[in-house]
């Protein structure tokens, strides 16, 4: 009788625990169903590009970023090329330096323009690369530039010397405006009054596309990393990659938070192929 009792204690006792557990992460598809890291996993593995949407000050998105380049790297029969927005492209020189071993850290961070948490945030992929021989490539246009489009328009560029150019991709560049995602940026700017604002994020979605598609190397896979509004709903890069070579297969993946992880919040959906949803308890890493 007492085995039986103790025995029950026991088994109330793991459920109590169970019960309780505390989720930091749940992975959804599309359309709103449960996922596994493994199904994405393996769907990435069969991608030429894949883009990790990210929210910028999410610890773990940047975790999961670390690990699934790791596993990339390991499980992929084909090279890896990495790439990212968070490097700029006249820093291209600069990060190879670093990648090959041929300067230390301490050099690299005064040759390059590096974001306040790139340290904490970015740094491990790019030592990643840094040990293992990937090529990281520097995909977004430099911030000036993007600043003279947000102010004056795209015409701005036009006068640029030949070798500014070159950290741009080539113009006139394709643009949409009519895409959902530019429309929330006028809808945000109050209309016509803020009509260069999407115009700034396309010609970053049009330089980190065209600097995607010259890296690209057929049999390759190429992973990038880039703030979700720039690769949700297949806008954004995607758009620019597809209006160039359509046949690619590209994979998404976009972090949210919710305070419920049991369910994707409808306003989610369709985002990306993979949703990752983060406990929005858990403290930024800025």
């Amino acid at each position: 009788m007492k085995k039986i009792i103790l025995l029950s204690l026991v088994f109330w006792g793991l459920q109590s625990i169970h019960a309780q557990k505390k989720e930091a992460f749940k992975i959804f598809k599309s359309n709103g169903q449960k996922s596994a890291y493994k199904k994405l996993l393996k769907k990435a593995l069969q991608a030429d590009i894949v883009f990790f949407g990210e929210e910028h000050d999410n610890p773990i998105a940047h975790w999961l970023e670390l690990e699934l380049t790791k596993d990339l790297y390991k499980k992929s029969k084909k090279p890896l090329i990495i790439g990212a927005e968070m490097m700029e492209t006249d820093n291209q020189e600069a990060v190879n330096k670093y990648v090959n071993k041929k300067v230390d850290y301490k050099t690299f961070k005064k040759e390059a323009r590096l974001w306040s948490n790139f340290k904490t945030d970015y740094k491990p992929l790019l030592d990643f690369a840094r040990n293992n021989g990937i090529p990281f490539i520097a995909t977004n246009i430099p911030r000036r530039y993007a600043s003279k489009v947000y102010h004056y328009g795209f015409k701005s560029l036009d006068s640029l010397p030949d070798e500014e150019k070159k950290w741009i991709a080539p113009l006139p560049i394709a643009y949409d405006k009519n895409l959902s995602q530019y429309q929330k940026m006028l809808s945000m700017m109050g209309g016509h009054a803020g009509e260069n604002l999407p115009k700034a994020q396309a010609i970053k979605d049009a330089t980190m596309a065209y600097n995607i598609l010259k890296n690209y190397k057929p049999g390759s896979l190429f992973l990038h990393f880039d703030g979700s509004y720039h690769s949700n709903y297949q806008q954004g890069i995607v758009w620019y990659i597809k209006q160039q070579n359509p046949e690619l297969k590209i994979l998404t993946i976009d972090v949210e938070t919710q305070e419920n992880l049991k369910k994707l919040d409808p306003k989610h959906q369709n985002k990306a192929d993979f949703i990752i949803v983060v406990n929005q308890n858990i403290p930024r890493s800025y």
